[in-house]
């Protein structure tokens, strides 16, 4: 009972981790959730829940309110629409609350609970978006945003008694890239195409060293640098829909805090998700990676209301010293169900996933299981699955020639 009550709690509470990198100027109104439970072994809980509000001419017209609320973590950000020129818009953000900072540590397949501790947080940002092109049919942002991040730590039911946690303290970060075009924060977007490259830096005002007799150091500085290509397209009569992103990165001065981390399949837990299916959700901390996901849905009853989903995803990672396998490369696929509600309001997931190279209890080869859910409340009644949606984001349909 106590175990499916903290199960339960951690999912209602979970906040969505990834920040939107221009301003939205979509009316959304939209609960997510999303759940993974491995077959084998014990992982940590992987989930999330959350509202995600964005309104365009909020108070004023050119002012822009985001929200991404969870019963314990807020995420807002209110941006000011050629604040700062007439292709030049910024914003500022305040996020914060429990559960955000939480690590959990896994090492060759095993969740090491001992050395998994919890994490709250806060933090204030302001960010700049600059459109270079507002003629053109496809946007082209700069991004520029700097925030001051506040972590502090404490003990899990199962963490070590003679483990010491990290010291408290304050991370500021810089992050700056470009975007061309964008995708939609909703669950298998019509259609979508995004090129971007991104650089973030992290610097620590107290590093410090933690674990079992100081063992891991907190850099005082990390860097990171990562690239993305994705494509979302549906086919206007089948309504078949095909989704593929590849993503690389790499680091300066990774530590846990800092590494990128991949596994489970959550596709809106993060802006950009490093998703393997049947994995644990961030079973893999990463110096420097590259993945590739790929998506299908196939209708499959007259109405097109019944989906089959089909996923695979591929990889090569260089594990942070530590952590992870034997073996540079991982692959995961995965098959579903998907159900959409003749309203478009509300979509329902689910899915099942295997670690072709996951390890588990000295073996090779994991399963995992999986809900998602979608609910829109602002879409109107009646709203078609179609490829139409996305005409609000200018150039999609001319970049694939329809």
């Amino acid at each position: 009972m106590r175990w499916c009550f903290r199960t339960i709690l951690v999912l209602i509470l979970a906040s969505p981790t990834w920040c939107q990198a221009q301003i939205d100027p979509v009316k959304r109104d939209l609960i997510q959730m999303g759940y993974n439970q491995p077959l084998e072994g014990q992982s940590p809980i992987a989930g999330y829940a959350y509202y995600y509000h964005n309104q365009p001419d909020f108070l004023r017209t050119n002012v822009t309110l985001r929200l991404a609320l969870a019963p314990v973590y807020l995420d807002s950000e209110v941006g000011f629409v050629h604040g700062l020129g007439p292709k030049t818009d910024f914003a500022i953000g305040a996020a914060g609350g429990g559960f955000a900072d939480s690590y959990n540590e896994i090492d060759n397949g095993q969740y090491v609970k001992g050395q998994s501790f919890g994490g709250n947080c806060c933090e204030l940002s302001t960010s700049l978006y600059h459109l270079f092109n507002p003629n053109d049919l496809i946007p082209l942002n700069f991004v520029l945003r700097a925030s001051a991040h506040y972590s502090a730590y404490e003990r899990s039911d199962t963490t070590a008694d003679n483990f010491q946690l990290p010291a408290n303290g304050t991370t500021y970060a810089v992050r700056t890239g470009l975007r061309w075009g964008g995708i939609e924060p909703t669950l298998y977007p019509a259609l979508a195409m995004e090129l971007s490259v991104w650089y973030e830096g992290l610097f620590r005002v107290n590093p410090s060293s933690y674990g079992f007799n100081h063992d891991r150091e907190i850099e005082p500085s990390s860097h990171l640098f990562w690239s993305s290509a994705a494509l979302s397209y549906t086919l206007p009569d089948s309504q078949q829909n095909f989704f593929a992103r590849l993503i690389g990165g790499t680091t300066v001065n990774a530590d846990r805090f800092s590494a990128f981390r991949l596994g489970g399949f959550l596709p809106l837990v993060a802006e950009y998700p490093l998703s393997l299916p049947g994995y644990y959700y961030q079973e893999f901390s990463a110096r420097q990676f590259a993945l590739f996901n790929a998506s299908y849905l196939l209708p499959i009853a007259p109405n097109q209301r019944w989906n089959l989903n089909f996923t695979a995803a591929t990889g090569w990672i260089d594990y942070l010293p530590g952590t992870g396998q034997s073996g540079n490369s991982v692959s995961g696929l995965g098959g579903g169900i998907l159900y959409r509600a003749p309203s478009e309001r509300f979509r329902f997931i689910v899915n099942y996933g295997y670690g072709i190279n996951a390890r588990r209890d000295h073996e090779q080869g994991a399963n995992s299981i999986g809900i998602l859910l979608q609910i829109d409340l602002d879409k109107p009644q009646g709203a078609a699955f179609n490829a139409t949606q996305p005409n609000r984001w200018r150039g999609w349909n001319w970049l694939l020639g329809r």
